[in-house]
């Protein structure tokens, strides 16, 4: 009896030490790699700008929250395909799309996009535009903007970036505009001057969809 019974003890026990090495085994394997934050589509739409005046650098995608980035999204809205929506509370801009769609854009928002909301329209757009400073940003901080009270012209350190669309109401200025800028860390954020301010790569996609006359809805901050 003792003579079967030990050599099936030590079968079991070489069993279980061959489970034991199989299971150590499939637990070292390598875990896959995550997936990546940012899609090619986006590394393109956010390359260097070739063709323009000036040099437009590459942004730093890894700077950026993904849900900044240029996007088609559902938004339901009973404005008209071809009006820009601007939500200052969210940092988000809306070209409104058919079938209840926009493309969304991230924004920044400085002190003049939270003072005016309403409707009114794009009256001129201007691409690599001049830039004067507001009388109050020259008042709030005059030792960084009172050297271009005659204004800057249009280039690469231009603070209104690549493209600006200037809005209307009634033949009358707002003093709003949405433009590009060279800042693009600050997309997201609140800053401290400027309105609508948009990656320079996105207001020149936005620019060539919107046509001069084109509705704009700015909500309340």
């Amino acid at each position: 009896m003792a003579s079967s019974v030990f050599p099936l003890r030590g079968l079991a026990v070489a069993l279980a030490l061959a489970v034991t090495a199989g299971c150590t085994t499939m637990a070292q394997r390598p875990e896959p790699a995550p997936a990546p934050r940012f899609s090619a589509l986006d590394i393109e739409r956010y390359g260097e700008v070739d063709g323009e005046p000036f040099h437009v650098p590459a942004v730093s995608l890894e700077d950026l929250r993904p849900h900044n980035l240029r996007q088609l999204v559902d938004y339901r809205t009973k404005e008209t395909p071809g009006t820009i929506i601007v939500d200052p509370k969210h940092r988000f801009l809306y070209l409104v799309q058919e079938g209840g769609k926009a493309l969304r854009y991230g924004v920044g928002v400085g002190r003049e996009g939270l003072a005016w909301s309403g409707s009114a329209n794009v009256a001129t757009k201007r691409a690599w535009p001049n830039w004067t400073p507001t009388p109050d940003m020259i008042r709030r901080e005059p030792g960084k903007y009172a050297k271009w009270a005659g204004g800057m012209k249009g280039g690469a350190d231009n603070p209104l970036g690549a493209r600006a669309l200037y809005l209307f109401k009634d033949g009358r200025d707002t003093l709003y505009r949405i433009h590009g800028t060279n800042e693009p860390e600050t997309i997201g954020e609140a800053v401290s001057s400027g309105c609508i301010r948009m990656m320079n790569q996105d207001v020149i996609d936005l620019y060539r969809r919107v046509a001069a006359g084109a509705k704009v809805v700015v909500l309340a901050g």
